[in-house]
């Protein structure tokens, strides 16, 4: 059913849509359905594909200044119309649960989105058009889709778009879908220009967003955007800001999991510069340590724990640092969880209560260098046949040398090597980072005594 005022123009052949993702399996194939425009007219007859207003729209996609031009100047192509865009799109249509889970079937659903021609070129980046239609009357702030055409611009990081917007009296602050400002559509490095010249215009650095509270350096540290944040700080962004799950800028980003390239390490360097707390906690109690150690960011458990954060503080579910690695590590197995296993329980950490140690097994043992660095943490702790039962048969094959170590020390005292790391490490206390790379011995030994997996179980 068309919309009550909109009348069906064209079909523009080629342009088919791509299956939207829902979290369940991929849809069988492409979308079918091709792309309809619509938009406000007098007329009661549908326009012919090639029609103007076809053009029109096709123009502003492409950055077809002439076409643009022509349109406009000669057709009088109103520069303020509403387009409203329908693409069929496969959608998952849960029917019920299924006893291996959910049940159901992909259908072809329609999905309208409405949008203006200065959208439309500040969302392709062509300010050559959007300096067009601005000259002949555009209204910047007309945002029939949730979104202005400041916020697009912003979202594409395409500056020269955003500075055209901004001199036509584009809001800085304008809300749109989900309260948010075009400040915190600045997520790309490609987008720092655009952050610029919106503060310079008078954005709020402080605005926090509708839906979640985060301010625009919330968004830089979840984005690992370390020169966003320092234009933010000097704009005098308060560090420890909270967004509407308390959460501080440090603390998300220790909640990031480390990608090669990002600016991690840079960015809490320059939070904690101007006074970042390490020990903030959000509302569920956790901390920046406990957020980093679920995410097996070991550098910046690392950086951390040197900072003097609390390797043993607790969550409001009585969860430690540890007990987050932990989880951690079989959901990021690539990231090599066990170092953040390790810096902890060089810091101090309490251990896992010896009988749950089959718990973890249970949990990890897809990660054979977490259970050696925590297994190799306890002077003695009884190997039972439940750790054998808990431990399944691939996992058992795949890392089968460091299991039948493990295994074999059933009913054994451990070795006398073993047992003067202990003794050393009980003396050395919560300093045996500090303190063991002082002790005059081989590289070897030392990373021995720190807990450095071997692969096997002496």
């Amino acid at each position: 059913m068309e919309p009550l005022g909109y009348k069906s123009l064209a079909m523009l052949p080629g342009r088919t849509c791509t299956p939207g993702s829902t979290g369940m399996s991929e849809a069988p194939g492409a979308g079918t359905g091709k792309l309809r425009i619509s938009s406000k007219l007098g007329s009661e007859h549908p326009l012919a594909p090639g029609a103007p207003i076809a053009r029109f729209y096709t123009a502003l996609v492409t950055g077809d200044l002439r076409s643009l031009q022509v349109l406009t100047d000669r057709y009088h192509q109103d520069v303020n119309l509403v387009f409203e865009i329908s693409r069929n799109q496969l959608e998952w249509q849960v029917k019920s649960q299924a006893s291996y889970g959910l049940s159901g079937l992909w259908a072809l659903e329609e999905r309208l989105e409405l949008s203006t021609p200065l959208c439309l070129a500040a969302r392709h980046g062509h300010p050559d058009c959007l300096r067009h239609l601005l000259r002949r009357g555009a209204d910047p702030n007309l945002a029939p889709g949730g979104q202005t055409p400041l916020h697009l611009a912003c979202q594409g990081g395409h500056s020269d778009c955003v500075e055209l917007l901004l001199e036509y009296r584009a809001q800085p602050d304008a809300r749109g879908e989900r309260g948010a400002a075009p400040l915190h559509l600045c997520t790309s490095q490609d987008s720092l220009r655009c952050a610029k010249l919106l503060l310079m215009h008078g954005a709020a650095v402080e605005l926090p967003s509708e839906a979640g509270g985060d301010t625009a350096l919330h968004v830089a540290a979840r984005h690992r955007l370390c020169h966003h944040a320092r234009l933010y700080l000097r704009r005098r962004a308060r560090v420890d800001a909270r967004n509407a799950r308390q959460e501080t800028a440090l603390g998300v980003l220790c909640g990031q999991a480390p990608a090669a390239g990002d600016h991690s390490l840079q960015l809490f360097q320059l939070l904690l510069e101007h006074g970042a707390d390490v020990e903030a906690r959000d509302e569920s109690w956790r901390r920046p340590l406990h957020r980093a150690c679920g995410a097996a960011n070991a550098e910046l458990v690392r950086l951390l724990l040197w900072r003097g954060a609390d390797a043993n503080a607790i969550d409001y579910d009585g969860v430690s640092p540890l007990g987050w690695a932990l989880q951690g590590a079989a959901c990021h197995p690539e990231l090599r969880p066990h170092l953040s296993v390790q810096l902890l329980l060089n810091h101090g950490s309490q251990k896992i209560w010896p009988p749950a140690f089959v718990k973890v097994l249970k949990s990890c043992a897809a990660v054979p260098e977490v259970i050696e660095v925590l297994f190799n943490s306890y002077s003695q702790i009884p190997v039972s046949q439940e750790w054998a039962e808990a431990v399944p048969e691939e996992v058992f094959q795949q890392h089968r040398p460091f299991y039948e170590s493990l295994l074999g020390l059933a009913g054994t005292a451990r070795s006398l090597q073993h047992l003067c790391r202990a003794t050393i490490r009980a003396r050395c206390g919560d300093k045996c980072h500090s303190r063991i790379p002082l002790l005059p011995l081989p590289a070897a030994l030392r990373d021995f005594l720190l807990l450095e997996p071997r692969g096997v179980v002496l």
